[in-house]
């Protein structure tokens, strides 16, 4: 008999998969449960509703994004570099998970109350971690005169469509992409142009 914390993990993981592909409006805790070979009243006894769900995917997804970029910001390499790497490092949560990248992305607004506001603070907390190394950035003259709002509103915009797009078997792989990445949104950042090495 399969324990009800593997239960749980399995239920999320196929819950995961699902909502990527079909969205979480259109998935039903009958789909999970079928997913899983369950009857749909089944699930019940693991979950209190399809809602919460959702919510610990996007929470898992946000920790993950945080967990991966948040000591970056604590190294004292040059800015421009930094953002490289954390760059890299977004790119890398997206690629590892992507059904959660995914419904990170496309659900979270699904979620109502308090787990919305909570969630909502939980981006807001990962794009300050941007802010900060941009501010920091301009303070020692590393980067030309930008907004560091703005500026992470643009950068992060941009990984963010990365989920709706990457395909694990197409051409590019994440080392690529995250190095385009880096090229095309750090360059107008810098006093002078910085290119990963060939």
């Amino acid at each position: 008999m399969v324990d009800t914390d593997t239960r749980k993990e399995q239920i999320y993981e196929a819950a995961s998969a699902l909502f990527s592909a079909h969205g979480y409006e259109a998935t039903s805790v009958r789909d999970i449960a079928r997913e899983l070979g369950l009857q749909g009243g089944s699930l019940y006894a693991h979950i209190s509703s399809k809602e919460d769900v959702l919510f610990e995917i996007v929470v898992r997804a946000a920790d993950a994004f945080y967990a991966a970029v948040a000591p970056l910001t604590e190294r004292a390499d040059p800015t421009l570099e930094l953002m490289r790497q954390m760059i890299h490092a977004h790119v890398g949560v997206v690629v590892n998970n992507l059904s959660h990248a995914v419904v990170f992305q496309q659900d979270w607004r699904r979620l109502a109350g308090p787990r919305k506001l909570e969630v909502l603070a939980l981006r807001d907390g990962y794009e300050a971690l941007f802010r900060r190394v941009i501010a920091a950035g301009l303070a020692r003259g590393e980067l030309r005169e930008c907004d560091p709002r703005l500026t992470s509103t643009l950068l992060l915009s941009a990984l963010n469509g990365l989920p709706a797009w990457f395909q694990p078997d197409g051409r590019l792989d994440a080392d690529t992409i995250a190095d385009n990445f880096a090229d095309l949104l750090l360059n107008g950042l810098g006093a002078t142009s910085v290119r990963s090495e060939p």
